[in-house]
């Protein structure tokens, strides 16, 4: 199967996008003051709940970013 030059690039922006929002996300949760993360010092299940959304969404968006770069690179050797 071959991606477009199109498809691909979005693919890619989306794995980077989402590497970017997620760990803006990871940070400002580990930073939480308002009680949801943490409640005297210990996670709560706010927090692992979340940390394991911004896992997954690593992951995917590492995927899916991978294949989108995998797509531009057959493409520039194929043409």
């Amino acid at each position: 199967m071959k991606l477009s030059r199109r498809i691909s690039w979005f693919l890619l922006a989306f794995g980077v996008w989402s590497w970017v929002i997620w760990v803006t996300f990871v940070k400002n949760l580990i930073k939480d003051s308002s009680g949801l993360a943490f409640d005297d010092g210990h996670p709560t299940a706010y927090f692992w709940v979340h940390l394991t959304l911004a896992v997954v969404s690593f992951v995917l968006g590492t995927v899916v970013g991978g294949i989108g770069l995998r797509g531009l690179r057959a493409l520039r050797r194929t043409s």
